[in-house]
């Protein structure tokens, strides 16, 4: 884990300095006289947008701003790239981090000719997939809030960032302004720690600002940084329903600094129990963050039959109704009709076998990580599936291969109500035991429910099939482990060639 990011408070800045370097520049001095009073290692945070490419041009007109809610609030409290460089000189100036986030690959390049310390990805832009790449290439940290995403959203985003060799941390966030205390669901935090090891995970909030008991609780979580909006009433300028004043930041950090010091002044450890906790998102939040999506349009006329490239399409904001996001697009894309110059593309993303494995490798990956089961390198990894990987959710499993030589091991995976079919070994005897999760085996007709530790014993000759209903991790330990050794009631199984039945993978 990167130290930059430990134990870092960022004060958010959003549009709080009202179009004003004179009002941003008091906000920043507020908030640094208040990290030298507290000892902490704090941040301010901007926002970038280049506006002349981020709001498509059918929305700059009198008419158009009307349309969508944000567009006002955007151009009216609009900075030059000058005056944001001004900015981060104040936020240095105090001894702070500089953190911004962008909103596009233009707002990128200021970035980088201002030489911030950290970029942040707003929730609205996790799965802005162009934006992304051109965040990663930086070689910045790079801070990700989660809000509206799901689990498999996180996934696929750990793993872009992975893959890329970032060096990033994840928020937690729940993207409702102001967030009612029922959907703050930070057990969720306690799940990103044990899914995603090694990364620092922290906690974005937008609760009613005199509420300190949700830092409280986030810190107890192990939340290593913690960010919120900040602002400052001035003549004519009121704060926002989720923003704190400089008198209601200091009761914050005070609740933080209370919450550290009773869990030990440091990060919260495992104490090697599973707890999953689900990641509840309500169809609102979406709908509020895809309002700030951007929508892909032809740069100039495209014929049916042309492929789009990326330089025959360009982002800008906003998408509309039916019109292809930047989450979904990928270079390739046949048009299957004309479009005119600044056109909205309405081609649709059908799903494709490698989407549907690149998925499955990180749920099953996920799993093993909660359970604190780690696999080593070298490791082939097997996705046994009976009726294809289009049926993989209901039927199948994984497996991963350990060794086989006088014995086998295995270690057998199945995500949540997946089953796998009756058969029985000719020459193979197997026990089971199970590591985490749930496990029902049907063993010769007589059911058994296993639970972590359970072991079950399977001689060769004996039908059985298992399932799970929450998902499970075992250990199977055999003879030698034959091909061709098992036999299935479904006659369809035994007919295909067990090749087309195993998809492996090297490693995750």
């Amino acid at each position: 884990m990167d130290p930059i990011f430990n134990n870092l408070h960022i004060f958010e800045m959003a549009n709080n300095h009202q179009g004003s370097v004179d009002h941003g520049r008091a906000v920043i001095r507020e908030m640094g006289a208040l990290a030298k009073e507290f000892g902490i290692r704090a941040a301010v945070k901007l926002q970038y947008r280049d506006l002349d490419t981020f709001i498509h041009p059918d929305f700059l007109t009198e008419e158009g701003r009307k349309k969508v809610k944000h567009i006002d609030r955007f151009l009216g409290t609009r900075l030059t790239k000058g005056q944001f460089q001004e900015l981060i000189e104040a936020i240095r100036a105090e001894g702070m981090l500089a953190v911004v986030t962008p909103f596009d690959e233009p707002s990128v390049d200021w970035c980088i000719e201002h030489d911030v310390d950290i970029v942040k990805v707003a929730s609205c832009s996790a799965d802005d997939w162009p934006l992304l790449e051109k965040i990663s290439s930086t070689g910045k940290p790079i801070i990700s809030s989660t809000g509206g995403q799901r689990i498999a959203d996180i996934d696929n985003l750990y793993s872009f960032y992975t893959h890329r060799g970032a060096n990033f941390a994840l928020m937690h966030c729940v993207g409702i302004y102001p967030t009612p205390r029922e959907r703050q669901t930070l057990d969720v935090i306690d799940r990103l720690r044990r899914r995603y090891p090694g990364i620092a995970i922290g906690y974005s909030g937008h609760e009613d600002p005199a509420d300190t008991d949700v830092v409280k609780i986030a810190v107890a979580k192990g939340a290593q940084i913690l960010e919120r909006h900040v602002g400052l009433a001035a003549e004519g300028i009121s704060l926002n329903a989720y923003s704190m004043g400089p008198d209601l930041v200091r009761a914050w950090l005070e609740a933080a600094a209370a919450a550290r010091t009773l869990c030990g002044g440091g990060p919260v450890r495992d104490g090697g129990s599973v707890l999953v906790s689900e990641k509840t998102i309500d169809q609102s939040e979406r709908a509020s963050l895809q309002d700030l999506a951007r929508g892909v349009s032809a740069v100039g006329p495209i014929k049916a039959g042309e492929t789009l490239t990326r330089d025959k399409v360009y982002f800008a904001f906003p998408r509309r109704d039916g019109q292809l996001s930047t989450a979904e697009f990928r270079p390739g894309i046949v048009a299957t009709k004309d479009y005119a110059a600044d056109e909205p593309i309405t081609e649709s993303m059908e799903p494709d076998i490698t989407k549907a494995a690149r998925r499955l490798i990180h749920d099953f990956h996920g799993m093993f990580n909660e359970a604190g089961i780690q696999v080593g390198p070298g490791r082939d990894i097997e996705l046994s599936h009976h009726f294809g990987l289009e049926a993989f959710g209901q039927t199948g499993a994984l497996l991963v291969n350990v060794v086989n030589a006088h014995y086998c091991k295995k270690l057998v995976a199945q995500l949540p109500g997946q089953d796998h079919p009756v058969h029985k070994h000719k020459i193979k005897d197997e026990t089971f035991q199970v590591l985490w999760g749930d496990l029902h085996v049907t063993l010769d007709g007589t059911d058994h429910h296993l639970s972590p530790g359970d072991l079950l014993t399977v001689p060769h000759g004996t039908w059985h099939s298992f399932s799970s209903k929450t998902g499970v991790i075992f250990e199977e330990i055999s003879t030698t482990s034959i091909s061709g050794d098992s036999v299935y009631q479904d006659e369809k199984i035994n007919a295909l060639d067990p090749m087309w039945r195993k998809t492996v993978i090297e490693g995750w």
